[in-house]
């Protein structure tokens, strides 16, 4: 059995520490969280603590805190010859002071209170020594279906698309949202279109998926839309706009 510590009970960290409840094969030896009231309703399932000094033994410490605050957790930890891993996708495993380091990056997007299927999420793992990562693949097989070795490099890169295809993506979803409000139609006329985009790109590439009035470089419709826009919806319409008319361009 794996025993697991979690320092952080933020969106990633709440997720992360109920699945791992929920695996008969993982002992979540314990859980640190700065403020010890967030972690309260936990203490029936695992012993909590706020404090550095009561850390607990485990095989794996998971730090599930934000990017800025990594480093300065694992200094505090002072967990010199434990395996210490981060969750973040963008920040460098050398950050992490211990001797033995490495990543358990999970790549999805979570929202605290919003239950989600952990089964089917890619976990991004990486480590300083052979061991530890067969130790990190063993970790993640107990709670995933899909695993992905990656290094530094490659997993900012993943984050960096992640970015394009989650935040960026859902930010439009928020003007499309505020369109539809401001002219009293329903939001959810626009989720067929949203699953479909989203179901044709997992058969066919992006780039042969695109259809619209830019992919057409259709300037009268383009010109009309941009009419019904404020200022800061035309700079990101144009933006992407001429972003898909370049690319559409360069390929013929």
């Amino acid at each position: 059995m794996i025993k697991v510590i979690v320092i952080g009970y933020g969106n990633v960290g709440s997720h992360l520490i109920e699945v791992l409840l929920s695996n008969t094969s993982i002992s979540l030896k314990q859980v640190y969280n700065r403020s010890i009231e967030k972690i309260e309703h936990l203490l029936s399932k695992c012993p909590i603590t706020n404090s550095f000094d009561e850390i607990s033994e485990a095989d794996v410490y998971i730090i599930a805190v934000s990017d800025d605050e990594i480093s300065t957790v694992s200094k505090a930890l002072k967990l010199d010859n434990k395996l210490v891993v981060h969750t973040s996708g963008s920040v460098d495993m050398n950050i992490l002071s211990s001797t033995r380091k490495g990543v358990f990056y999970p790549l999805q997007t979570f929202t605290q209170n919003k239950s989600i299927d952990f089964s089917n999420i890619p976990l991004c793992i990486e480590s300083n020594n052979d061991s530890d990562l067969i130790l990190l693949e063993k970790l993640a097989s107990k709670i995933s279906k899909n695993s992905f070795i990656l290094d530094s490099h490659q997993r900012k890169k993943m984050h960096l698309a992640a970015v394009f295809v989650n935040n960026f993506a859902n930010h439009l979803y928020h003007i499309g949202h505020t369109i539809c409000e401001e002219n009293t139609v329903p939001f959810e006329i626009l989720h067929p279109l949203m699953e479909e985009t989203l179901n044709k790109i997992k058969d066919i590439a992006p780039l042969d998926a695109q259809t619209g009035p830019a992919k057409r470089n259709d300037q009268k419709t383009i010109t009309s839309q941009l009419d019904q826009l404020t200022e800061a919806q035309q700079n990101i319409y144009m933006s992407l706009t001429n972003s898909i008319i370049n690319t559409y361009n360069n390929h013929g």
